[in-house]
């Protein structure tokens, strides 16, 4: 593993109550809302984006809610560029806001029907009315990954000329892989240097963790992350999965506490009717479940043979599971477990049976089947 670096700076932006919702059907309860950002806040999580107040009554509410808990975290409401949205989070409670605006030609375009000279005067229209009220700000590049480098130049010196607290550079279609984000990142980190950057990813080809990671690397201090993923068509980057990624394979400890990611997981999955694939990368029920008999031995062994992190430290346990594919290894363990001590050459012995019957089933042998296997075999 990477030399570590704690309290590296980089500070997670969870959009969960934000960006999660907007999942296709999903609503969060307000109970469920003060739930989740109790637990982020536990956890270490700095920034929650915690709504959009210019919604209407409700909403506001809602945000009120959160802002009435009195976390630590720094909470954050999305607006469109417009006085009236800022109104509205302010309204809230809140003292920071993203400010969106599209900044793609495309969007400007074809969604707005406006040109770049608008979108220039909609941003320091906002951006000072925001700043005039105190707030903290970061400003919100909708569609930054098609945008023209040299036009978000020219925002991002806008914003930093005008107090901007930062720039979020957003992949809202998915479509770059990390090395182009880490291009893109670099570069304007290197023209504004003065301005953070924060990288906002979705996951539409596969790669929004990557590319939050990639958005690290290159200089970006701030990253959006939601819980489980969820987010707006195949979602965004999973916030257990940039945590434990910037840990193992880029060695920057973000300094959250990760012990609860599978509680954690598990209440947002359940708030959002979503349930968690077993094999969801970090905090899946299955992540750690080894069958195949080279595996199963390796990891008895030393559990450092075919685990990158141990699990409790996402709040799972090691599985073997005795199924096809099993080895003896796996076989006298699973009967550890059970509190039957077996011997290597009963276990090759049984090895025949277990095969045919995961065969059948077409699923790992469970306790009772195990017992039964064994006082059939201590019967003959």
């Amino acid at each position: 593993m990477k030399e570590q670096h704690v309290g590296s700076g980089i500070i997670i932006d969870d959009t969960t109550l934000r960006d999660g919702e907007q999942t296709a059907g999903v609503v969060f309860s307000r109970r469920d809302k003060r739930a989740i950002a109790r637990m982020l806040d536990a956890i270490g999580v700095q920034e929650l984006e915690c709504g959009i107040p210019a919604m209407g009554r409700e909403e506001q509410e809602s945000v009120k809610d959160l802002v009435d808990l009195g976390l630590n975290a720094r909470l954050i409401t999305w607006n469109r560029a417009t006085i009236e949205d800022i109104r509205a989070s302010i309204g809230s409670g809140v003292t920071a806001v993203d400010i969106s605006l599209s900044v793609s030609d495309i969007m400007i375009r074809n969604k707005l029907h406006k040109s770049r000279a608008w979108v220039m005067e909609q941003l320091k229209t906002a951006l000072g009315f925001a700043k005039d009220h105190g707030l903290y700000v970061s400003v919100g590049g909708e569609d930054a990954s098609r945008a023209d480098l040299p036009f978000l130049v020219e925002l991002m010196r806008i914003t930093a000329s005008m107090g901007g607290d930062r720039f979020r550079f957003c992949d809202t279609l998915g479509i770059l892989d990390p090395f182009i984000t880490y291009e893109k990142v670099a570069a304007l980190r290197e023209t504004v240097p003065e301005l953070p950057i924060e990288v906002h990813t979705h996951n539409d080809l596969g790669m929004a963790t990557a590319n939050a990671i990639a958005g690290i690397r290159a200089g970006a201090s701030f990253v959006n992350t939601t819980v489980n993923g969820l987010g707006e068509r195949a979602g965004n980057a999973a916030l257990e999965e940039v945590v434990m990624g910037l840990k193992y394979a880029s060695g920057i400890d973000t300094g959250i506490d990760t012990h609860r990611f599978r509680e954690l997981s598990l209440l947002v999955a359940k708030a959002s009717h979503r349930p968690l694939p077993a094999w969801k990368a970090v905090v899946g029920e299955r992540v750690f479940a080894h069958e195949s008999g080279l595996h199963a031995d390796g990891v008895i062994k030393d559990p450092k043979n075919y685990e990158g992190f141990d699990p409790a430290e996402v709040g799972l346990t090691r599985q073997i599971v005795v199924g096809k594919h099993s080895g003896a290894s796996g076989l006298i363990s699973r009967y550890k477990e059970i509190g039957i001590a077996i011997s290597r050459a009963e276990a090759v012995s049984l090895m025949d049976k277990v095969r045919r019957i995961a065969q059948q089933t077409r699923r790992p042998l469970n306790n009772s089947q195990l017992l039964k296997l064994y006082d059939t075999k201590k019967a003959a």
